[in-house]
């Protein structure tokens, strides 16, 4: 015990001796790298679950958890915490969060296409090479990271309550705009090479069936049999028809998940003030709602980041990128990304675009430019077909965003405070 008191009188001294410059060095380590233990641990228990000893989390279990997250969790978490914190007005003071995150991918696309055209990646993965370094994770890691930072008392950001409340929305506010970017310019980039599939080896091209496998750009416009068929059909008749075939074109199917459903929702909901009074609020006669609603919420971030861990354990041995290459996307995401987000950031906030004395507000922005790369672009690559060399992807990027990101923390709260 006496061990133990020595330690933190150790520890008080360090901090006493720099508390003259707001944060201390040792509270901003500690602050930027226990949120990542935290996920790290969470990540490595679902590993264990799903490993061969134990298997508990096969990959179909895996599945089931991971529908369950997006299909129910997430949008829970999504509508409780962005309806209880929009209004009308803060819609418009945060007009630059969803921007923020356009930039990202275009700045972290062409750094992609830097790194890519210098790497030369393996044939059909060129287009896979630049997805991954451009397309960051702006939905789960963060909310993890801002719950388990708000969640100790000392964090640097103020109340705990309002701290997770605040950062909850800011995050899910950008959130629709990485759904809408992931299921139209990623879904497209990584459409299979002319050959129909990723696997390719010396010239065992296999033979595709041309309409089921082609890209949705590639199939014949009117694929439904009977569409305006009969020139007498009711004008009700052909502009219904047009709308179902506009729904299919644009992808609004694989746009309108519910994650993005949920967010919608919230701020559709939270931006009338006499609905908000009506569901948001702690006495409202519909609160029962939301409350359930942040119950089956908060356990959103466990299970993704057991699932995630469970997908971790195909991870690394089954990828045909090469070491090269792989070591090129965990470089230019974590390293390369970064700074170029934190020159976004600062030029928006010289100008004025961002509310003034929002820290958490830079914070999130910050952020958003600082992740590993999206775990949904890993769901959206098992739908066309490069699933595995993804998934080795994620686990080698994740693996390594646990150091970059908390030296990345350290900096920004550095700046902040």
């Amino acid at each position: 015990m006496s061990h133990y008191h020595a330690v933190q009188r150790l520890l008080s001294v360090f901090q006493s001796q720099a508390s003259g410059g707001g944060q201390s060095i040792l509270d901003s380590i500690k602050i930027a790298v226990l949120p990542i233990a935290k996920v790290f641990t969470m990540c490595f228990l679902g590993f264990l679950m799903a490993s061969k000893y134990v298997n508990i989390l096969p990959a179909s279990g895996r599945k089931l958890l991971n529908g369950l997250v997006f299909s129910l969790l997430l949008p829970c978490l999504i509508f409780s915490q962005l309806g209880q914190a929009v209004t009308l007005q803060k819609m418009l003071e945060w007009w630059f969060i969803p921007v923020n995150v356009v930039l990202g991918s275009i700045s972290g696309s062409i750094i992609g296409f830097i790194v890519a055209s210098i790497v030369r990646p393996p044939y059909p993965f060129f287009k896979f090479t630049i997805v991954h370094i451009g397309i960051g994770n702006i939905g789960n890691v963060p909310l993890v990271l801002i719950a388990a930072l708000c969640r100790d008392a000392s964090n640097p950001f103020g109340d705990s309550e309002k701290c997770s409340t605040d950062g909850t929305a800011y995050i899910s506010f950008g959130q629709w705009v990485g759904a809408i970017i992931l299921y139209t310019y990623v879904f497209n980039m990584l459409a299979p090479p002319p050959e129909g599939t990723f696997d390719i080896e010396d010239g065992n091209v296999p033979i595709k069936s041309p309409l089921k496998d082609a890209p949705f750009e590639q199939l014949p416009l009117l694929s439904h049999e009977n569409v305006f068929k009969e020139s007498g059909a009711s004008k009700k008749e052909k502009i219904m028809e047009f709308l179902v075939l506009l729904y299919d074109k644009l992808k609004l199917k694989q746009i309108l998940q519910p994650p993005i459903i949920a967010s919608i929702l919230a701020m559709f909901l939270g931006a009338i003030p006499f609905l908000k009074r009506l569901i948001f609020t702690s006495d409202a006669p519909l609160f029962f709602f939301t409350d359930s609603c942040i119950i089956l919420g908060e356990a959103m971030i466990p299970c993704i980041l057991l699932a995630l861990g469970g997908n971790l354990v195909e991870g690394p041995g089954s990828s045909k990128l090469g070491l090269r290459t792989t070591a090129a996307i965990i470089f230019g995401r974590l390293v390369l990304v970064p700074p170029a987000g934190l020159g976004i950031v600062t030029l928006a906030d010289k100008l004025g675009f961002l509310p003034a004395g929002d820290k958490m507000f830079r914070f999130v922005l910050l952020l958003q430019h600082t992740m590993p790369t999206s775990v949904l672009s890993g769901a959206v690559a098992s739908l066309r077909g490069c699933g595995k060399d993804a998934a080795a992807v994620l686990f080698w990027v994740h693996i390594f965003a646990v150091f970059s990101m908390a030296g990345w923390i350290v900096l920004y709260l550095h700046l902040l405070f």
